[in-house]
C-alpha cells in the first residue's frame, strides 16, 4: 500500500500524511477559524483542556430540523454542480425511525439552504452515527449512480477510497498491515452487533456472513496509543471498530466494541464475541491523566473514527482521481495534543 500523499497548503507541496497542514480549522466543521494567540504556560493550557473535555460535539437535544439544518449548511467543505460535500459533526445518524432527527430528515431544508430549489439531495457515501467526517450528496440521481458505481468498483480491484483516522487504544503490532476477517450481525440484548465468524460456509455467506477487508498504517504513537490511518474495502456496518479489537487496539470512544479486549498482568486477550456485552470503554489511570479526564467522563467519550479523505472520480477517464479533505473535529485535535501525536505531525495536520 504506498503512502498517502496530501497538498499542504503552508507549503504548497504534497506531504504525506492525514490532511490539512498548518491552516487551523475552528470548532465549526469544515469553516477556517482566525488565528488564535497560544495559550501561554503549561498550567493555563491544562486548565483550558481540562475545562472542555469534548469541545466541539453536537448536542442534539431540542435541536430542530431547522437549526440542523443551519449546522449542515456551515460544515458544506466542497460544492461543484450537483455535487455537496460536508464534515458530519460525531452524533448524528445518517438514517433513523420516523419523527428521529437524521441527516435525511433535513436534506430538504439543507437543499433550500443551500440554493437548490426543488432538486433533492441524496446520500451518496456517508460513515456511520458513530463517526465523523465526510458526507457527500448529489442532487443528480445519474451522478450519484456513476459514483456509487466507482466505489463498488475500486472496492473490487482492491483500491482504497476513503482513508479513516482513528485514535486507539493501545499500539497495533505489526505497524502497517490488513485486516481479513468474515463478519455477522448478531442482536444482543436489542442491539445488532458484528460478530467474527472463522472459516464461513457457503451457506454462512448465503445467510448474510461477510467477508471483510481494511488496511491500516500506525501513523504516530505516544502514550500508549496510536493515530492510525484506516482504509475499508469493504461495507459492513462497525467494521473499522471490530477490526480494531481484533488487533487487540480499540479505538478511543467504542463503548460497544471494547468490552471484547481482556488485559491479564498487562497482556491482552479477546473475549467471546458471541459473550461478551457492550459495555463502556475502560482506560487505565495513566492514559485518563493524559487525557485529563475522569472516569465518569470517558461514558461520554465520542469515537474517535473520522472520515478523512476520499477520492472521487476524475472529469475524464484518463483523469487521476480528486481529492476531498475534511478537517479533524476539534476533540479529536485535543485528543492528539494530551497524547502528544499532534508534535510528531507538524506541518502534516
Amino acid at each position: 500500500m504506498g503512502a498517502l500523499r496530501v497538498w499542504c497548503w503552508a507549503s504548497g507541496v504534497w506531504r504525506p500524511g492525514l490532511g490539512t497542514c498548518a491552516r487551523p480549522r475552528d470548532a465549526s466543521f469544515g469553516t477556517e477559524a482566525r488565528r488564535r494567540p497560544k495559550p501561554q504556560g503549561s498550567s493555563k493550557r491544562k486548565d483550558r483542556v481540562e475545562d472542555q473535555p469534548f469541545p466541539g460535539l453536537l448536542r442534539t437535544e431540542n435541536l430542530s430540523q431547522e437549526k440542523l439544518a443551519d449546522v449542515l449548511r456551515a460544515a458544506v467543505v466542497d460544492q461543484k454542480g450537483p455535487l455537496v460535500t460536508l464534515n458530519k459533526p460525531q452524533g448524528l445518524p445518517v438514517t433513523g425511525r420516523p419523527g428521529e432527527l437524521t441527516l435525511l430528515s433535513v436534506l430538504p431544508q439543507l437543499s433550500q439552504a443551500l440554493g437548490l430549489g426543488h432538486q433533492t439531495l441524496q446520500v451518496v457515501r456517508a460513515p456511520g452515527k458513530e463517526a465523523s467526517g465526510l458526507v457527500l450528496l448529489s442532487s443528480c440521481p445519474q451522478t450519484a449512480s456513476h459514483l456509487q458505481k466507482f466505489f463498488a468498483y475500486s472496492r473490487r480491484a482492491q483500491r482504497p477510497t476513503a482513508t479513516y483516522c482513528a485514535v486507539t487504544d493501545g499500539i497495533p503490532e505489526p505497524s502497517e498491515g490488513s485486516v481479513h476477517v468474515a463478519l455477522k450481525l448478531e442482536r444482543m440484548d436489542g442491539i445488532d452487533l458484528a460478530i467474527p465468524v472463522k472459516s464461513p460456509s457457503r451457506k454462512d455467506i448465503l445467510e448474510g456472513v461477510k467477508r471483510t477487508l481494511s488496511h491500516f498504517q500506525v501513523v504516530a504513537t505516544g502514550c500508549g496509543c496510536a493515530l492510525v490511518q484506516l482504509q475499508p474495502l469493504s461495507v459492513f456496518p462497525s467494521q473499522l471498530q471490530v477490526h480494531m479489537v481484533l488487533q487487540l487496539c480499540p479505538i478511543l470512544g467504542d463503548h460497544t466494541y471494547a468490552a471484547r479486549v481482556g488485559t491479564v498482568l498487562g497482556q491482552r486477550f479477546l473475549w467471546p464475541a458471541e459473550t461478551t456485552k457492550p459495555q463502556g470503554q475502560v482506560l487505565d489511570e495513566a492514559l485518563l491523566r493524559h487525557l485529563h479526564l475522569s472516569p465518569s467522563q470517558v461514558a461520554q467519550q465520542p469515537l474517535h473514527l473520522h472520515l478523512h479523505r476520499l477520492l472521487l472520480p476524475g472529469t475524464r477517464s484518463r483523469d487521476p482521481p480528486s481529492e476531498l479533505l475534511a478537517p479533524l473535529p476539534p476533540y479529536f485535535s485535543r485528543t492528539l495534543q494530551c497524547l502528544r501525536l499532534s508534535q510528531q505531525l507538524i506541518g502534516c495536520l
